[in-house]
């Protein structure tokens, strides 16, 4: 060999094979191959997102289990000491045993304030134009027992109205405060109903009701109701209305100025109400507030369905439980 030829280089034995020259045909099943590893990518992509998604949603049920958790280990205590206030329960709407304002609701929110040391008087803050006199008396009764107990002073603040069944309530307090264009009273009791008997007559209908007891269905609309059936209702009316009067002389105390008019189901203003006696004074909550309880800090213990269960209920500076408010009619109502 001459000094002048060049000696060609040995190939690795691992070295990469040259790369296939262009027009080069593939080798047989690169589809298969190909299309193979596009699936695998994409169940890797798929596995990943189904993990975070679960990731997710074990973190949000963490959190929620955690608040329900401390809602329910909290329950019955207060969550924050409470600073000096006045605390207020709302009486808001017909007052029934399946609406809004029921007794036991008003009563649970009613204990609630009154065994808060930082609250240095409660209020009753109404809006009502009355409604069953059974829970009208419930949360009466309850007011009187609280009252003699923790030794604290209960107000009613009347707004747009606090008759019938409301002013029942509103009696019970020490005082009652107005505005001057409330509607105040109705101090009165009815029933009511319809009768069709005459219409069916002219109709030709006959009503066919089978009862076991002769004065069982009298209150039935579509049959004739006896003069001794009217007296016996007139008896019942006529006491609970009684019971309604004892209520209010006994909480008025000679602050009421008693005339014919007083008890016979009429309703006022608040300006009115004041001069009669049944009211104490014009004045609102912020007023009552700032100016009798001298704490002008307002904090509502209403009791209000929770937004994230329908088993606690928000009273004021705690969570308490709720009660179930058993569906039931009401066969009496005061006047509203």
């Amino acid at each position: 060999m001459s000094d002048n030829e060049v000696t060609p280089a040995a190939t690795p034995p691992n070295a990469a094979p040259e790369p296939a020259q262009r027009g080069t045909t593939p080798a047989p099943g690169w589809e298969r191959d190909a299309l193979r590893d596009l699936l695998t990518e994409q169940l890797k992509v798929s596995r990943a997102n189904r993990r975070w998604r679960w990731l997710r949603f074990i973190s949000f049920s963490a959190a929620v289990v955690a608040a329900v958790w401390w809602v329910m280990k909290d329950g019955a205590q207060p969550v924050m000491q409470s600073a000096s206030h006045t605390a207020v329960v709302t009486v808001s709407g017909v007052i029934s045993s399946d609406g809004e304002a029921n007794a036991e609701d008003i009563n649970q929110a009613l204990r609630a304030a009154f065994e808060d040391e930082g609250a240095k008087a409660v209020v009753l803050l109404i809006n009502s134009p009355g409604g069953s006199p059974v829970q009208a008396g419930i949360v009466s009764d309850e007011m009187l027992r609280l009252k003699a107990i923790y030794k604290k002073p209960l107000y009613a603040v009347i707004e747009e109205t606090g008759a019938s069944a409301a002013y029942y309530i509103a009696a019970s307090a020490d005082d009652i405060f107005v505005d001057k264009a409330s509607v105040v009273g109705s101090i009165g009791v009815l029933m009511d109903g319809f009768g069709f008997t005459d219409l069916m007559q002219k109709l030709g209908i006959e009503r066919r009701l089978m009862t076991a007891g002769e004065n069982k269905g009298f209150l039935d609309p579509f049959s004739e109701t006896t003069p001794r059936q009217k007296a016996h209702v007139q008896r019942v009316l006529n006491q609970i209305h009684e019971q309604f009067i004892e209520v209010v002389r006994a909480g008025r105390g000679t602050r009421l100025q008693e005339t014919e008019d007083t008890f016979s189901g009429l309703f006022w203003t608040g300006e009115q109400a004041v001069e009669l006696g049944l009211a104490d004074q014009l004045g609102g909550l912020d007023y009552v507030a700032r100016e009798v309880a001298q704490a002008p800090e307002i904090i509502d213990y209403t009791l209000r369905e929770n937004v994230a269960s329908d088993w606690y209920v928000n009273s004021g500076p705690r969570w308490v439980p709720a009660r179930c408010v058993p569906l039931c009619g009401v066969a009496f109502a005061f006047n509203n």
